[in-house]
């Protein structure tokens, strides 16, 4: 088949994906069965994966369901309705707590509130003056869009509440969901439960919701106005007398191996159960403890859901193919015979790293099970040695990078005392193609600069074009060149224009975090850019390679400060940088500027008792002080904990700095 031939068969089958669309969701009567429904998003999925100049903005690689009612008015929430990390082992929960006694700086004791974690469509249930006024689904988690109509038709949310002591005004956050039972009865019309939930919140018609038995579990909140609350379960017991309905399998706990233990228990009964439930959330029950943690960038720090057993099934490994990261990580990756796991076609499973390899003797040809664990990647568990052959290959790993050559290395660990498990490139930048494309890709991604429009596939496509080499050349795409390109038009390009356009506003944080610098994650960056105040101190940083300033800066290590230098040293990584902020509008980190502790300037020594340094400095910051990280004149006071470090004692004693303790910080902000 030809080129054109493949483009009317792709085109053909889009068409058809839109019109069932149209009955599987808008009209809830499909004309084709669920399995028929879903073979033909594979079959337009695969013509992608094979062919990429196969693109519509229609597919359902870009749309999941469909797009939203014009009609319904967008809403921002005044609490981000965040997702949840993943915890799929004992050793994961560990770090989970072991986090948090790091950021409370303290050992303390603690409960658990658990409750399943339904799987549903989360929605916020906003009443002010003891009524519903608002209904909204979570949307990205910032902006969601009102539903009101549609969740007042389920049973379970009340209208209005008459209880004295409900608040004036309160968002009430839960999961909307249908019973097994139910969905057999409405089985032929939707995929599965989940699907059905999602599809009738968003009819334009509140009627045709109401058709559907759906239900509604409450589990917290987010606003609140008059909060007198201390735990989590209370609020639950308070929900229970407030009408609403609440999840009866709700426990508290008080360690990781009760967890352990309730997990296992409840992922036995699982299927016995009248909802369908993907795992259990952990939540520190103390609301207080709750606030001192409060959040990263993308997930709050006093949660996490712990995800039930993956799938898992049998195939062969057909090749062994390198895929190379942004930081330069050389990951080996099995092609394998496709198999379905869990209802997702495998084809790809990682094989970690080298060490992994040779630790389970995986060779090409062999026989493996494969897992799959909710959205982690699929990864190869173990080798079936019975049905092993005698024609399986050995993999040897390549001591030189595929992409551009450079010789691949194990670093030394001076922590462990070990060499790393990953092989890396070391052409740490662009020199490297493969490198080159992953950090541009993660340029443009969601949490940094977020150009929509500009995906994946379609860097790969610009790179072959020679559109794209490096990420200040997002921002001079030719467009009439683009315009003619197969699946692109007027519209299509207009929207990239205009999304390249609206990304140039970007905060200090994201800047740093989108340059790709290993070791610099998003909460790096943040420690970073609340130091530096604006990229000015940045790009002086960078130019004068003084990145052992950073060193005394909590949060950030020497990991990160060699990171940091060995990534400025190469001057191409200079210069991107710089010709990137000639293009952007980085904005300078905003602070509250007229708080109790306005002009003054504070330095931390010494173990403060029962609260972390990232804790005391955001309560600094947040009252418009500023934290340094050297005694210097301009200090105005060094914060003494436990066994300080005596010479900053005596240079401040010597530039007459005022030297105070914890506690009397603690006055000063009231």
């Amino acid at each position: 088949m030809n080129k054109d031939e493949l483009k009317k068969k792709y085109k053909n089958k889009i068409k058809e994906y839109l019109k069932h669309n149209k009955f599987y969701f808008d009209k809830s009567k499909p004309l084709i069965t669920d399995s028929e429904y879903d073979e033909l998003k594979k079959e337009i999925l695969l013509l992608e994966k094979k062919y990429d100049f196969l693109n519509d903005k229609n597919s359902p690689s870009k749309n999941l369901g469909f797009k939203a009612s014009k009609s319904f008015e967008k809403y921002e929430h005044k609490i981000p309705m965040l997702s949840l990390s993943n915890a799929f082992f004992e050793e994961d929960l560990k770090n989970f707590e072991k986090k948090i006694f790091n950021y409370l700086n303290k050992n303390i004791n603690f409960d658990y509130s658990v409750e399943p974690k339904i799987d549903g469509i989360s929605a916020s249930l906003t009443f002010k003056n003891r009524k519903l006024t608002y209904g909204v689904s979570r949307g990205d988690g910032k902006i969601g869009e009102v539903i009101t109509e549609n969740l007042k038709t389920i049973k379970d949310i009340p209208t209005e509440v008459k209880s004295n002591d409900f608040p004036d005004e309160i968002e009430i956050r839960g999961e909307v969901f249908i019973k097994k039972k139910d969905f057999l009865k409405i089985k032929d019309k939707f995929a599965n439960p989940r699907n059905a939930a999602s599809g009738s919140l968003r009819q334009k018609n509140p009627e045709e919701t109401k058709k559907i038995p759906l239900n509604f579990i409450a589990y917290t909140f987010g606003y609140i106005s008059d909060d007198n609350f201390r735990y989590q379960s209370e609020f639950l017991m308070a929900l229970d007398k407030w009408g609403f309905q609440t999840n009866k399998d709700n426990k508290i706990f008080s360690s990781v191996s009760q967890l352990i233990k309730y997990h296992r228990r409840f992922e036995e009964i699982r299927f016995d159960l009248d909802y369908d439930v993907d795992g259990l959330v952990y939540k520190v029950n103390d609301l207080n403890l709750q606030k001192r943690l409060g959040f990263t960038s993308n997930a709050p720090r006093w949660a996490i859901a712990h995800k039930f057993s993956a799938y898992s099934a049998s195939t062969q490994i057909i090749n062994i193919e390198i895929q190379v990261g942004r930081t330069g990580a050389l990951t080996p990756v099995a092609k394998v015979k496709p198999v379905n796991i869990g209802g997702v076609v495998v084809s790809n499973a990682t094989l970690h790293n080298e060490d992994e390899i040779n630790r389970k003797d995986i060779r090409i040809g062999d026989f493996v099970k494969i897992e799959r664990a909710g959205d982690v990647i699929p990864h190869v568990i173990e080798v079936d040695k019975k049905k092993r052959t005698k024609d399986v290959t050995k993999f040897k790993f390549p001591l030189k990078c595929p992409s551009c050559g450079s010789d691949t290395i194990k670093e030394f660990n001076l922590v462990s005392k070990k060499y790393d498990a990953v092989r890396r490139c070391t052409n740490d930048g662009y020199g490297c193609e493969k490198i080159a494309i992953e950090k541009i890709k993660h340029l443009i991604s969601k949490e940094a600069l977020n150009i929509e429009g500009l995906g994946k596939k379609v860097v790969e496509n610009f790179w072959e074009l020679n559109l794209i080499r490096k990420p200040q050349d997002i921002f001079s795409l030719n467009y009439e060149y683009i315009i003619n390109l197969d699946g692109w038009g007027k519209t299509s390009v207009n929207n990239l224009k205009n999304s390249i356009e609206k990304s140039k506003k970007v905060s200090l944080q994201k800047f740093i975090y989108s340059i790709g610098i290993r070791h610099i994650g998003i909460e790096n960056a943040k420690i970073i850019s609340d130091n530096l105040k604006n990229i000015s101190n940045f790009i002086k940083i960078i130019k004068s390679n003084e990145f052992d300033k950073f060193l005394n800066i909590d949060g950030i290590g020497q990991t990160q400060v060699n990171s940091l230098k060995n990534f400025f040293s190469n001057k191409l990584n200079v210069k991107i940088v710089v010709d990137l902020n000639n293009q952007l509008k980085i904005e300078n980190k905003i602070l509250n500027k007229n708080g109790i502790l306005k002009d003054k300037s504070f330095m931390f020594t010494g173990k403060l008792e029962g609260i972390s340094r990232a804790e005391v400095k955001s309560l600094v910051e947040k009252n418009s002080g500023i934290t340094l990280s050297s005694v210097n004149k301009n200090l105005d006071f060094l914060v003494v904990g436990e066994k300080p470090t005596k010479k900053k004692i005596e240079q401040a004693n010597k530039l007459g700095i005022k030297i105070i303790s914890l506690k009397e910080l603690k006055k000063l902000i009231n």
